[in-house]
């Protein structure tokens, strides 16, 4: 696995769904990555129990409108809290933002979150990354995970590749850079199958945003930092690139996709991959920049739908 404790995973066993809850963390340490990103190291007793459950482990941070405002006590525990949640006054609710677990230590009842600080600079951002600046120790944030260790898409992680892939090809820019290193660093500990190729395409702000990231042997990994060109400009063509190199794009007819209004829609589409997959390829980041790989790699590469997972994490201009 990946920094989350491989034995907290991967001897646990088979469990029904998990329940969501809530934890009262507490931060107890920062660290600027980058430019554009912070990690927050998270603590509370009962993350002991967070159900860590894969590399690209989905949470929620919920945050107050009002600073100051101690958002446990406007939140109802249980199997019904989402319905008690949107029953709260709109200027009330708590904001829900997603991110993904950079690294989870169950035994020191730790989390790491990776934050991008899209925004900050200019005023422009969301109520996640304004907080996310601004944190030091001590200042407490309420996270939203399932309350067990398991595995699978009941748990937030869709990162399921197929043991019989031999290729795997990870595309993301900065908002799933956590969720790639997470990946690469569990197939690293884990031992990539020998003669599996691996390949990590990562678009990113700026140059100073390249981390440094444990890699399977063999896997490579290719920074693509924009540096003002726009979103996409330099990921497309590079996942093009590496899937002629490494001879996945087909010839002949291929499949057509529907189109997705990333505007009023999510753009969500995650196989149960073929067990007998060849290759499999794990696609994320800002929705119009997949919406284009989505059509990119099914209508012109002729890549099989059922071998890829397109997630758009988040979409420019829109919020939550």
């Amino acid at each position: 696995m990946t920094t989350i404790e491989a034995a907290v995973v991967e001897d646990a066993p088979a469990v029904e769904a998990p329940g969501w809850r809530f934890y009262d963390t507490v931060v107890t340490g920062t660290r600027r990555l980058g430019p554009s990103t912070v990690r927050l190291t998270l603590g509370a007793p009962d993350l002991a129990g967070f159900g860590a459950a894969g590399a690209d482990q989905r949470i929620k941070f919920v945050l107050p409108q009002a600073p100051g405002t101690d958002v446990m006590q406007l939140l109802v525990p249980g199997p019904d809290w989402y319905t008690a949640y949107c029953g709260l006054p709109d200027d009330v609710r708590p904001h829900l933002r997603t991110y993904t677990v950079r690294a989870a230590r169950p035994r020191r009842a730790e989390v790491d979150v990776d934050v991008v600080l899209h925004g900050v600079d200019d005023g422009h951002a969301g109520p996640a990354a304004t907080w996310a600046a601004a944190a030091v120790p001590g200042d407490r944030l309420v996270l939203l995970g399932p309350d067990r260790p398991g595995r699978g898409r009941m748990w937030g992680v869709e990162w399921a590749p197929p043991a019989t892939a031999h290729t795997l090809v990870l595309a993301a820019d900065e908002t799933a850079v956590p969720a790639v290193g997470a990946i690469l660093e569990g197939l690293a500990s884990d031992g990539a199958a020998p003669g599996r190729r691996v390949v990590a395409l990562l678009e990113v702000p700026e140059v100073g945003d390249e981390q440094p990231l444990d890699v399977p042997r063999g896997g490579t990994v290719r920074w693509l930092p924009r540096a003002g060109r726009a979103r996409g400009e330099l990921l497309v063509p590079a996942v093009h690139a590496a899937l002629c190199e490494l001879g996945i794009a087909r010839s002949g007819a291929h499949e057509t996709v529907e189109d997705v209004d990333v505007d009023v829609e999510p753009l969500w589409e995650v196989p149960d991959v073929d067990a007998t997959a060849g290759c499999y390829a794990w696609l994320a980041g800002e929705a119009g920049v997949v919406k284009r790989l989505r059509r990119h790699l099914v209508t012109d590469l002729g890549v099989p739908r059922n071998e890829v997972a397109f997630m758009g994490y988040w979409r420019v201009g829109v919020a939550g």
